[in-house]
């Protein structure tokens, strides 16, 4: 992998910081998440099929954005445009599912509404112009 000029710049290893910070909170809460899918599966009302899709989406979601947070902080530009793409995707979809009515249980919407705090703040630490310069294509 090749050396990102700005890297060692202490705004640039703040701002990769806080996405890893931010990102290892979704991470968590996606992992509690799912155990909590699990200890309820045997209540149709908390736990549906979506519920289950969404939960395993949502944890794998969150280990490729971790895996691509810490590339990013070595200076990897794919990693740094994955997270980018992926963050903005989950948002939007997260906003989907709570706007959606009957599908998934409010427990599920207002963990997701969490989640989308935490990936907004990645979508916007990461679409800075700081950041956006420092992994730009030379």
């Amino acid at each position: 992998m090749q050396h990102t000029p700005g890297l060692d710049h202490p705004r640039s290893r703040t701002a990769l910081r806080s996405v890893q910070r931010l990102v290892s909170g979704y991470f968590g809460l996606s992992v509690l998440t799912l155990v909590a899918i699990v200890l309820l599966r045997g209540d149709a009302a908390a736990v549906n099929d979506a519920v289950w899709i969404r939960g395993t989406l949502v944890v794998v979601s969150a280990v490729v954005m971790f895996v691509c947070a810490v590339r990013a902080a070595r200076g990897s530009r794919p990693a740094y445009r994955r997270m980018r793409i992926i963050s903005t995707v989950m948002v939007l979809v997260i906003a989907v599912i709570i706007a959606l009515p009957g599908t998934f249980p409010l427990w599920m919407k207002i963990e997701q509404g969490v989640c989308g705090l935490f990936l907004t703040g990645v979508v916007a630490i990461l679409n800075g112009r700081h950041l956006r310069t420092l992994f730009a294509d030379r």
